[in-house]
């Protein structure tokens, strides 16, 4: 029994606690009152982030300050004195880092939307010590002792499924980052993850420097061929630019790709696909190649020390394809068909140079221009009559209404300004249920390409859903670099932009499909997330979006059952070229990372490999090395660039599904399936079991090889 006097002594000790604990959290309002890009989103919609206050010169204190109360989370999880469990242990790794995580999210929006020469020295400035910043909780050996603890006993008594899943992941990823090596290599492992973190950011820099400075300027007499919407738009860039009275062809694939296909001088299509394959490569302080000779050096030093061959070893163990030599065997497999096709497509380019008297040889700045003739005298199918139905508008509600009928979802544009936004191009909508009304997120769209803004399209979380601390929404970007068309007209897209902007609402749908209770489960496989996006870009085709959103730019009439039926006959149209220029570079990746980095020429390395591989003169690949952004602006698809081809096999299979059921690309049946293991279980289960308990088998290669109109062979 207690005495008196011992009761008193427990709650003296609990108010002292409870007092100091208050204190702490004082502590740290107080730093994050200073800075905005630290403090709690407020507002509707469960809160949502300050874009329109957000400030480059808050960047540098909110990280650092973000970083500081990081590490006293880990610290406090680290030194607790009570036996390491789930709950105080990895539970409370869940919850650690939230006020960085808000000030990434601003980062973040400054590096790929918003970029400035005044936050590209931010960030490099920043670069090394954001690599400091994770050695510190990767190799703090207290916290990893505790990891470790609560794994070994998951592996006698196991959990729930999904915290055992989040043991697993986070043991794994420690495991994977040097947490067990000895203090000298560890010590050497950050000084590795440090310098490469500089690396990436300089490399990132350089090539967004190419970008903006190699801009071709036309005069009138230099338009022929181009379409009326396209000289608009480039004429209204050139304007932005100073340059009034010219056209501007900027360095971006979406300015430089139609640019290819219709401008008919030559040498200027050679000028402008010169500038834009040698971004990266010019023989300047800002070329990339003794930058990433550096960087492949410094990821095999780094995985030696963890015991591993090759950066490619390490790196695939935790994906779908395991090991290098799976992926290659796929990428192999598909590679002599994707070449040949790229012989028979050439010839045809030839004949109808040679038949219009041009008097040339094909080069990689005529396939495009060339490529679009044969399908005109192919299929009697025109690109840029194709384009007068794919308004951006338009495709906009196309996504929509696919979601409506796959997720039930429905999207509502926020016009009333409660929503914050960092640009004034930027659209938010609300997404809910299409019965319950239930609020599920909000979806903002950021289409344009803009100076500052990187290339390409992708697609970010600014919160994801959990159910870990009470049920959060989810908010989510998609980011495109759509040529903004002149005032008072639609923006016109290809077809291959309107399938990458499905591919990239697809991963807006993974995420605002999640059911995961835990932050780790809202991660994933590489080379299995990009499988969901692709399979989206399948509904683009559907009768259903075609009937109803793909209407004239001018006339409103919905696009002609004739047209519809030709680009359906030409849906293996040019495939030599597109799975050729793609797999090229994801073969360079994996070659790259497997070859001795040791004096590695890359020039010398990319120029020999694509001999070796019998590579088509005609085509380059999709990203040359000097600016494969994907794989050294930072790792997350370096030795995984295969991943969209290993994605691919499971669309094309999985596509299989919904063709044989009863009601097609919608059947309920197969939808509700889709959602529930292929979309709503994020990463809290392996991806090929959830695979299975969609499709009931694993997938076959021989659906992609019929879809890309290439010979199956046993």
């Amino acid at each position: 029994m207690q005495t008196k006097k011992s009761i008193k002594l427990i709650l003296l000790t609990v108010l002292i606690t409870i007092t100091a604990c208050k204190k702490e959290e004082q502590k740290k309002e107080t730093v994050m009152a200073d800075n905005l890009l630290l403090e709690e989103w407020t507002g509707p919609y469960q809160g949502v982030p300050a874009f329109d206050k957000m400030k480059v010169e808050d960047v540098k204190d909110a990280i650092e300050k973000g970083m500081a109360l990081g590490l006293e989370d880990i610290e406090a999880i680290a030194n607790n004195p009570d036996e390491p469990t789930f709950k105080n242990t990895i539970e409370a790794m869940e919850r650690a880092g939230k006020p960085l995580n808000r000030a990434f999210t601003y980062y973040g929006i400054f590096s790929s939307n918003m970029s400035s020469p005044e936050f590209r020295e931010v960030s490099s400035a920043l670069a090394p010590k954001l690599s400091e910043y994770r050695s510190k909780i990767n190799q703090n050996e207290k916290l990893f002792k505790r990891i470790k603890t609560v794994y070994d006993a998951s592996q006698k008594t196991p959990l729930d499924a999904d915290q055992q899943r989040v043991v697993e992941l986070v043991y794994k990823g420690f495991e994977m980052n040097g947490a067990e090596l000895d203090t000298e290599k560890k010590k050497r492992y950050a000084e590795i993850n440090k310098e490469l973190s500089s690396l990436y950011s300089d490399f990132s820099n350089n090539v967004l420097h190419d970008e903006e400075n190699y801009i071709t300027y036309l005069t009138k007499d230099q338009l022929d061929g181009l379409s009326d919407g396209f000289i608009k738009s480039a004429a209204a860039i050139a304007t932005a630019n100073g340059e009034d009275g010219k056209y501007a062809i900027t360095n971006t694939r979406s300015s430089m790709d139609p640019f290819l296909t219709y401008a008919t001088n030559r040498e200027l299509r050679k000028q402008v696909w010169t500038n834009y394959y040698s971004r990266g490569d010019n023989g300047d302080e800002y070329d990339n190649n003794a930058i990433i000779a550096k960087i492949l050096k410094l990821r095999r030093e780094r995985v030696e020390l963890l015991g591993y061959d090759n950066y490619a070893d390490w790196r695939l163990q935790d994906r779908m394809a395991k090991t290098p030599e799976n992926a290659m065997n796929l990428m192999m497999a598909v590679w002599p068909a994707a070449i040949a096709r790229v012989k028979e497509e050439v010839a045809d380019m030839q004949a109808v140079a040679n038949k219009n008297g041009d008097n040339i040889t094909i080069e990689p700045w005529d396939y495009r221009f060339y490529a679009e003739k044969v399908r005109k005298a192919k299929y009697d199918l025109d690109s840029d009559e194709v384009k007068q139905y794919l308004q951006l508008d338009k495709l906009t509600q196309a996504l929509f209404y696919t979601a409506g009928r796959l997720f039930n979802y429905n999207f509502k544009p926020i016009t009333d300004g409660s929503v914050p936004v960092f640009h004034e191009d930027v659209k938010v909508w609300e997404v809910t249920d299409k019965d319950s009304g239930e609020h599920i997120g909000l979806w903002y769209l950021d289409p344009f390409a803009r100076q500052g803004k990187r290339s390409g399209a992708w697609a970010t979380t600014y919160r994801s859903f959990t159910t870990f601390d009470g049920k959060t929404n989810v908010l989510a970007s998609n980011n495109s670099n759509f040529v903004k068309a002149a005032p008072g007209e639609a923006v016109l897209v290809s077809w291959d932009d309107a399938e990458t902007f499905f591919h990239e609402f697809g991963h807006a749908l993974h995420f605002f499909s999640s059911n995961v209770k835990y932050p780790t489960l809202n991660g994933g496989v590489r080379d299995y997330t990009e499988f969901q996006s692709q399979l989206l870009e399948r509904w683009l085709s559907t009768d259903q979006v075609i009937n109803q959103f793909l209407v004239h730019n001018k006339t409103g009439e919905p696009m002609p059952e004739e047209l519809v039926s030709k680009i359906k006959k030409a849906s293996t149209f040019n495939q030599g070229f597109g799975t050729t220029e793609y797999l090229a570079s994801a073969l360079m990746d994996m070659k790259l990372h497997l070859a001795d980095p040791e004096n590695i020429d890359i020039d010398k390395f990319e120029r020999e490999t694509l001999a070796e591989l019998n590579m088509p003169k005609e085509l380059p690949m999709r990203h040359r090395t000097p600016h494969f952004g994907h794989v050294f602006s930072g790792e997350g698809y370096a030795t995984a660039y295969y991943g969209y081809m290993w994605a691919d096999v499971l669309t094309s299979d999985a596509s299989e599904a919904f063709k044989e059921a009863p009601g097609g690309f919608y059947d309920a049946e197969v939808a509700e399936k889709l959602v529930k293991y292929l979309f709503a279980p994020r990463n809290s289960m392996d991806p090929a079991e959830a695979y299975r308990l969609f499709r009931g088998r694993d997938a076959k290669i021989e659906a992609l090889m019929k879809d890309r109109g290439f010979p199956i062979t046993k």
